[in-house]
């Protein structure tokens, strides 16, 4: 390919990068978004219904975890391939009548195919996107959950009404294969940018910290300064992540627990306790869906301007607190307003964590550990995934019913406020 035909980061790229992240969410949004359905048809418990996210989430999570380093060593396109087509191949499956263990193996690729986004787009960001235009992107792309959250959620219960849930699974397989014919084409003709060994001894350290990586690790892939520092460990070793990183994965994972607990279960509680339609019910996550993208856009711009993460997060739990409480509220009155409010409170909050937690991580990690330190921080958001819907099921089932389980989410929100608190005295400290 010649220098004319390569171009510089746009809207193909950016609509790439958000359609990594969206694809896979898609199956488990638009099984939520019919979720009444496919528990009468085929006969299972809410909390059996809740197996399928915790089985998604925890292949995430254990792909985030394991597989990231793994992922430091491959092409960004081959990459971004695995993504798309173990996404359509799990919405291909669900269409498959074969019964629940069909859905769970199509659940769990669909959970593979959510270990790489976030990973593999924050190191294209780093190497194809100019800084000042980098954060900014972080929070369009990291919308793409809500994206796809919005598209399912409306698409699968319209689609549903006439063909089935089957049938619906079937249709949106078209969507991942799409954007992997989108994929092809941006990235060879996006070009990387400027490498750093040509401007080894020339940076300073303004320079290096506008890059977004600390100065001594600005310079880590020069061949030239790994010769001139025989004493560093051999680059086989894998290096270990701050504390920072840590750290936002235990704020994901807790978080994670009452994002989904409410992301899966919302479109159900409006329809069973609520007396919504199908249709009515899935708009209920589209709602958050929309909400959602706006709010993510809207935190990375309040990081790109130099916010604190850590009292941006503090400021996200407690918006979301307030949120489980008018769940609570709208199950105690049977108020519809109070269920329209709260899902706005979820979409604003809890919704937007994810954006932040990526922000907070390029502000620290080189672009040589990206990959492995997102999975960290991914794979404590997908635990936290996998559990809230197992929990909130078996709560769901119990005499507590919803009431007990938009009790247990407040819980979990009020927790990440803590640690929220936490983090802003010990960086308070870190400045001293």
């Amino acid at each position: 390919m010649t220098s004319h035909d390569q171009k510089t980061p746009g809207i193909g790229l950016l609509s790439v990068l958000l359609g990594a992240v969206a694809a896979g969410p898609i199956l488990l949004y638009g099984l939520s978004a019919t979720s009444d359905s496919i528990i009468a048809e085929i006969g299972i418990s809410e909390a059996h219904f809740g197996l399928l996210a915790t089985t998604c989430f925890g292949a995430a999570a254990i792909g985030s975890a394991t597989l990231g380093r793994l992922a430091d060593r491959h092409s960004d396109l081959s990459l971004m391939a695995f993504i798309f087509v173990l996404s359509a191949l799990a919405l291909l499956l669900v269409a498959v009548p074969d019964g629940f263990w069909m859905l769970l193996i199509a659940a769990g690729l669909s959970g593979i195919a959510q270990s790489f986004p976030n990973g593999v787009t924050n190191r294209i960001l780093l190497e194809r996107v100019p800084t000042v235009r980098r954060i900014g992107w972080v929070g369009i792309k990291q919308s793409g959950v809500q994206v796809s959250q919005l598209v399912a959620s409306l698409l699968f219960p319209v689609l549903a009404i006439g063909i089935g849930w089957r049938g619906a699974a079937l249709t949106a397989a078209v969507i991942p294969l799409i954007l992997l014919a989108i994929t092809w084409h941006s990235l060879r003709t996006t070009p990387l940018l400027p490498t750093a060994p040509s401007k080894v001894g020339t940076d300073t350290p303004t320079e290096a910290a506008d890059t977004g990586v600390p100065t001594e690790d600005a310079h880590t892939n020069a061949s030239t300064e790994v010769a001139d520092r025989p004493a560093e460990p051999a680059p086989t070793r894998p290096a270990r992540h701050p504390g920072m990183v840590w750290a936002l994965a235990a704020f994901g994972l807790i978080n994670g627990i009452g994002v989904q607990a409410t992301n899966v279960y919302m479109p159900l509680f409006a329809v069973r306790e609520m007396g919504f339609s199908l249709v009515l019910g899935g708009a209920t996550a589209a709602l958050a869906g929309v909400i959602g993208v706006i709010a993510r856009v809207t935190w990375a711009r309040r990081m790109a301007k130099g916010a604190s993460g850590a009292h941006l997060l503090l400021t996200l739990a407690l918006i979301a607190l307030a949120g489980a409480v008018l769940f609570f509220v709208a199950e105690a009155t049977g108020w519809a307003a109070f269920l329209w409010l709260a899902v706005a409170f979820h979409g604003i909050s809890a919704l937007g964590v994810s954006v932040v937690l990526m922000a907070a991580l390029m502000r620290v990690i080189p672009a040589a550990s990206m990959a492995s330190a997102s999975g960290m921080v991914t794979a404590g958001m997908f635990f936290g995934f996998a559990l809230g819907p197992l929990l909130m099921g078996v709560i769901v089932g119990s005499p507590g019913g919803f009431e007990l389980g938009w009790i247990a989410v407040g819980a979990t929100y009020l927790l990440c406020t803590l640690l929220a608190l936490v983090l802003i005295r010990v960086n308070s400290r870190g400045r001293r």
